[in-house]
């Protein structure tokens, strides 16, 4: 295929890396994620790896895009405002699967509509009070989700729902049945809400990663990586972006088996805001049966069986109020090392650090800064107390304390920071491996200062928490390897399917083990697979979690590019799930995109739903850019034992289409 790049937007770093003829790595680069404008850190990672390879951008095949912005999004309850058209269901849906939860307190605009489980109309849309709904709430929300009662045995309110939003509003649309072919309409509901809430953000990542590549005459078709580690188009990602989350995940799983050619290992991506964990089984990713999981949502999201913690290079670092001793924990919300913003700020950090060490006391709000995220922020949905505090923020970076004028501020900080707009800047482990000398990216003296201000909280006890930095960032990164090997720990337990997983670790008799207790009694645990770390940072902290947990460390050349490495051996592949359900004695239902059809014979049905299945998923990897387009179909047929005889219950069948992406020499 010639020369194909892969680029990986994470939250603190941004990827590239080049591959030859899909065999050799020629250059990998690093730079930092620009919130701000994503298409700086992009353009600064593809400039440095094409300069390093000595190539042109005219020398480029294929691109390739994957991101952790969707997965860090929903485990930090970020992503715009938006709408649910919630239509033919119950009030009490509402409190189903989670959807109240991913709405958090966003409108609901409930209509009569919907259909029966056969696909026959219940009631008709009634259109007016849409119309009327979203006169309402159309200017303060950035999209809106609909979801209708059966919408996948019938999607006709859904498209119906559609056009008037679209006809009324300029707004984004997500439909639930076109997410999933899944019964369940709360939690379809779900990840429809969930997906218009990133619109904006991956809108925002492939606008930007276009234009560059544009300005860079780049003229390689653009994929994105979907969560299970396959390659769609670009436009299919704005449309679907909830279907790149555990992307960046995903691609690492990907990169780490053509890394290491491991058959059966755990692997760890930690980055700065999230630890993802997958098992690789027989050389592959294990697919989820049950949907992504991500920030305590179960979506209808077809991904890797992959697990996320809060838990990153860049976790806020608390210490217990509770208790004696000043035990800490990491996360799990990510903030901005002051190590970083000390080499936009020098003056700022450091005149802070200074003033809290020389006055031998912290404060509530000493040592820890502000920054805004954008120079433009969009502001819908913003109460005006948290208009008033962005603003203050908007003259950043400064002081965490000159942006609260009251303590009712702090509760409207908190929602800029979980909506994306503010980042909170703060001691991360990224500072403790900077004293430590794990890593030297930032200003290290920064960090110095920082973990000595940290270090004058006083325990329970009456004592400071440490006696120097050095002391405060070995027990910080000491804290990183014992929630390292409990993540690791509860993704293996997990795996054996043993119950209440997530606790396990923490359990007396596995801390003993842990730690290899031998008295009356003898207690052994650790884990019986390689771990192969991956991430900017695994290097600086996985021998350590390799050592806790008697296992091996397999750290790979190229681990902390993994995830574009990923990005660009991958294949596209396009899944369409249709269903034929019994109408009765001689009456086989086809639910077909048009409506429903009915036929006398069952083969009839199914060569009619899979025909369709098949024609979508090959216009789908075709627009995705897919050549030599394969397929697989899959046909599960359930029957009964009814009076000594089989009766057909339903059926259901799956097309899978895949091929890999044609280079921008049609190769």
């Amino acid at each position: 295929m010639g020369l194909s790049l892969g680029v990986d937007t994470g939250g603190t770093y941004t990827d590239a890396v080049l591959i030859r003829d899909e065999a050799e790595v020629i250059a990998s680069a690093k730079s930092l994620t620009t919130r701000e404008d994503l298409s700086l850190g992009i353009g600064r990672a593809v400039e440095e790896v094409i300069a390093a390879a000595g190539v042109k951008g005219t020398d480029v095949d294929m691109v390739s895009l994957s991101t952790t912005l969707a997965t860090n999004a929903l485990v930090e309850g970020q992503g715009g405002r938006v709408a649910l058209v919630f239509i033919g269901f119950a009030e009490r849906d509402l409190g189903r699967q989670d959807l109240s939860a991913a709405l958090k307190g966003d409108p609901v605009i409930a209509v009569s509509g919907g259909h029966n489980h056969g696909g026959g109309e219940v009631a008709p849309l009634d259109e007016a009070a849409l119309r009327a709904g979203l006169a309402e709430v159309a200017g303060g929300v950035t999209g809106f989700a609909v979801a209708a009662q059966f919408g996948t045995r019938n999607p006709a309110h859904e498209l119906r729902a559609r056009e008037i939003i679209r006809d009324v509003t300029d707004k984004p649309v997500t439909c639930s049945h076109e997410l999933s072919a899944k019964l369940g309409g709360p939690k379809r509901a779900m990840t429809a809400v969930l997906n218009a809430r990133l619109i904006g953000m991956i809108d925002r990542l492939i606008g930007a990663a276009e234009r560059y590549f544009d300005g860079l005459r780049i003229a390689a078709p653009l994929m994105v990586v979907r969560g299970d580690g396959a390659l769609i188009s670009a436009v299919q990602a704005k449309e679907k972006p909830i279907e790149t989350i555990l992307s960046g995940p995903a691609a690492s799983i990907v990169g780490a088996r053509w890394l290491t050619d491991a058959s059966d290992a755990l692997v760890s991506d930690i980055g700065g805001t999230t630890t993802d964990i997958a098992l690789l089984k027989d050389g592959l990713p294990q697919i989820d049966p049950d949907g992504a999981q991500v920030g305590g949502f179960r979506t209808m999201v077809e991904a890797v069986a992959m697990r996320t913690w809060g838990l990153g290079g860049d976790s806020q670092v608390h210490m217990a109020k509770e208790g004696l001793s000043g035990a800490l924990r990491l996360g799990p919300r990510r903030i901005a090392p002051v190590s970083l913003l000390a080499m936009d700020a020098p003056e700022l950090v450091h005149g802070e650090l200074d003033r809290v060490i020389k006055s031998a006391r912290l404060g509530e709000f000493d040592a820890q800064f502000l920054r805004p995220v954008y120079a433009d922020p969009m502001r819908d949905g913003l109460s005006a107390r948290e208009e008033a505090v962005l603003d203050r923020v908007m003259a950043g970076p400064m002081r965490l304390q000159e942006a609260i004028v009251t303590r009712l501020d702090l509760g409207a900080l908190d929602g800029l920071v979980t909506k994306g707009l503010v980042h909170k800047v703060g001691v991360t482990p990224s500072d403790a491996a900077h004293v430590l000398g794990l890593v030297d990216a930032w200003d290290t003296e920064a960090a110095v200062k920082a973990l000595s201000a940290f270090a004058l909280q006083r325990t329970g006890a009456g004592e400071p928490l440490a006696k120097s930095a050095e002391e405060m960032a070995q027990r910080i990164i000491d804290q990183l390897t014992e929630q390292s090997a409990d993540c690791l720990l509860e993704a293996a337990f997990a795996e054996e399917g043993l119950e209440a997983a997530s606790a396990l670790p923490r359990h007396v008799l596995a801390l003993l083990g842990r730690q290899g207790h031998v008295a009356v009694s003898k207690i052994d645990l650790g884990l019986n697979l390689p771990v192969i770390g991956l991430g900017a940072s695994a290097r600086a902290y996985y021998p350590a979690v390799g050592a806790h947990l008697k296992t091996q460390a397999i750290l790979p050349d190229h681990g902390g590019v993994a995830n574009a490495i990923g990005a660009v051996v991958g294949q596209i592949t396009m899944r369409r799930r249709g269903e034929v359900t019994s109408g009765g004695e001689g009456a086989f239902r086809a639910h077909l995109s048009s409506g429903l059809e009915v036929f006398s014979e069952k083969a009839a049905a199914l060569a009619a739903v899979e025909a369709e299945l098949r024609a979508e998923a090959e216009a789908a990897a075709k627009r995705a850019g897919a050549s030599d387009v394969t397929f697989t179909v899959a046909h599960g047929v359930k029957e009964a034992e009814v009076e000594n005889r089989s009766v057909f219950v339903e059926a259901a069948i799956e097309v899978v289409a895949s091929g890999r992406p044609r280079s921008v020499r049609g190769e």
